[in-house]
Parts: C-alpha cells; structure tokens; sequence
C-alpha cells in the first residue's frame, strides 16, 4: 500500500502564526481561516479543483496589511507539499494546464524539480477585489515556489476583472499541480530525473 502524502506544519513569527495540514491525494475538502476573507475564497477553489485535502489556520497582522498573511501561508503551503511529496519517486515532475475564467484565460506551468524559480505575467488595470490587492497573488505565488523548489510560470492569456483573474490563477495553479504531483504508473519506482536526485 502506498504510503499517504500528507503534512501537518506550524509556523510562528512576530506577523504570523499557521497551522496547515495537506493531503496531496484528498478529494478537494477544504477548512481555511485566514482572516483574508477573498483569499479564503482562492485557497477553498485551490483545495477544490487540485482534489487536495487542505486545512488552513492563520492569524496574521491584517490590520497592518494582508501581504504577511499571504505571503506566509504560501510558504507553508509550499513546504507542506515538499514534505508530502517525500522523495519525489514516481510524480510525474511536470505539471501544465490551462483555465477559462469568464473574459479570463490563465496559463501556469510547473517543473517540481527542486529548482525554484517564479515567472509571473498576470497585471490587469484594477488592482482591487474590495481591500485585497491582486498583486499579493504573484508574492504568495513567489514564496510558494521557494518553499517547494519548483519552477512556476503563472500567465494571464489576457482578462480584466480582477476577481475573475485571481480565481482563473489559483484554480490553475491546483490543477497544474495535480498533474505534476500524480503518480506515473509507467516509472512508479522511478525518480523523474537523469541526475538521480531532485
């Protein structure tokens, strides 16, 4: 039987303190309490159309901003995916998809190849879903790269309306990820790397 990848992680600062657990093979339940409610909304869709299991506990200094918030779950969400996924034997390494979202079409690709690395073109003229700025999207985006060691691509095609190009970015995201995380039944014992090591 196959061992289950999944993470429980806690991470305390001065700004933030998380409590995440991840189930890679989960069927998309989602518990998430950041105190952001938008970015609730895009971990819950993440969770949701990745098929992973994920709960998110998070006080953070939101009355100064929500940028720490952010940007700290996305580490932690990195990290708890690089320790789910163990030593990465038998994942298909590279994951890609595309994602309609209305006016909205987004791109992302992903190499969880222990190199990370972020390219991000995903600008839009309104910034604003309420008081959540989008561009704390591309810095959860940034720390969720560096925590897992993967290169990630996140491009808007093109769209305009900022909730729609949020929800299009996280919603690829999970199911970019959902292909570079299964199993390929054709090299189970194998790691996806002439190098011998990721």
């Amino acid at each position: 039987m196959a061992t289950a990848r999944t993470a429980t992680l806690k991470r305390h600062t001065t700004e933030t303190d998380i409590a995440l657990t991840l189930a890679i093979d989960g069927s998309g339940k989602a518990h998430i309490e950041t105190g952001v409610p938008f970015f609730d909304h895009m971990l819950t869709l993440f969770a949701k159309h990745g098929l992973f299991d994920l709960e998110v506990k998070a006080q953070g200094d939101v009355a100064v901003d929500y940028h720490h918030t952010v940007e700290d779950v996305g580490l932690v969400l990195g990290q708890a995916f690089k320790d789910a996924l163990g030593d990465k034997v038998g994942i298909r390494r590279y994951g890609f998809f595309l994602l309609p979202m209305d006016e909205c079409l987004a791109r992302v690709v992903v190499d969880i190849g222990g190199r990370p690395h972020l390219v991000y073109s995903a600008e839009v003229p309104t910034m604003f879903v309420r008081d959540f700025n989008i561009t704390l999207v591309k810095e959860f985006c940034r720390a969720f790269s560096n925590a897992l060691g993967c290169n990630l691509h996140v491009q808007l095609v093109y769209g305009e309306e900022p909730h729609h190009v949020a929800e299009a970015v996280f919603k690829c995201l999970a199911r970019a990820l959902d292909v570079a995380t299964q199993i390929e039944p054709r090299a189970a014992d194998q790691l996806p790397s002439t190098k011998g090591k990721i």
